[in-house]
């Protein structure tokens, strides 16, 4: 069998699983962006924040230069939860795969940004970092600022599936038959929502939430779960052990943030 023959069979034949449980391919209904999550560690708190500073004096100005909005910079209300997660919402995914190669050739960003990217092997500026890549949902297709209170907090959670059909099924239930929606009219207001395309933990989804204070996140989960509309929904057979496990995080923004 020809190469190009023996791509094209394998492809369609791992289409079949999914379009026997109901998944067949769609084309996207809206303009979705791709996001990139990353965790950075710290040998201590103050490298991180020398790197805080970084990114909002160089990092952050340098990727609004070349096209990207709504930088997220977050650090954990519970300090046994370390480091900072920083989300970076792309157009496309020229953007991504571009992003990294347009930076290193911005004198501005080289200049600012001197000291991080510049640092010796025995001083590193952050231990390493992991990221994930996500596709957005059709119902949070964008990144969005759901408050801008001095006060507000965020909430990350990561949903893992134990195997790809129920991940998808989890990603429906919120997309197409009305978690989301519920989730807006309770007061669970979306940062994102993003399918992991490429990541640890794999399959999962995950979304972030804001709040105005911790009174108004405890407020929107108790209307949430008290919902006629989600205990049908929870209660439905269709989307039983969509979820495996659950990550919550409880985030507070930086001051570089721009969410």
């Amino acid at each position: 069998m020809k190469r190009r023959d023996f791509l094209t069979a394998s492809a369609l034949a791992a289409t079949v699983p999914m379009i026997q449980q109901g998944f067949a391919a769609e084309k996207p209904s809206v303009a979705k962006e791709y996001l990139e999550l990353r965790h950075y560690g710290f040998a201590s708190a103050e490298k991180q924040e020398a790197f805080e500073e970084f990114l909002a004096k160089a990092a952050i100005p340098a990727l609004n230069r070349h096209g990207v909005r709504l930088v997220g910079v977050f650090k954990a209300v519970d300090d046994e939860e370390s480091g900072l997660w920083v989300l970076i919402p792309h157009n496309s995914l020229e953007s991504v795969i571009t992003s990294n190669t347009k930076m290193l050739a911005d004198t501005k960003f080289i200049l600012a940004g001197g000291d991080i990217l510049n640092c010796p092997k025995s001083d590193p500026a952050y231990t390493r970092f992991e990221s994930s890549l996500l596709l957005a949902f059709d119902k949070c297709s964008k990144v969005e600022v759901p408050s801008k209170k001095d006060t507000r907090l965020f909430q990350l959670r990561i949903y893992e599936s134990h195997n790809a059909i129920k991940a998808k099924r989890k990603v429906e239930m919120f997309d197409r038959t009305g978690e989301i929606d519920l989730f807006r009219l309770t007061g669970l207001r979306p940062v994102f929502f993003g399918e992991s395309i490429i990541g640890s933990k794999m399959p999962n989804l995950t979304y972030m939430l804001g709040f105005d204070d911790a009174d108004a996140q405890k407020k929107a989960w108790d209307a949430f779960v008290e919902h006629p509309k989600w205990k049908k929904m929870s209660s439905d057979p269709y989307y039983k052990d969509t979820v495996s496990n659950i990550t919550n995080i409880v985030l507070r923004p930086s001051a570089s943030s721009q969410i």
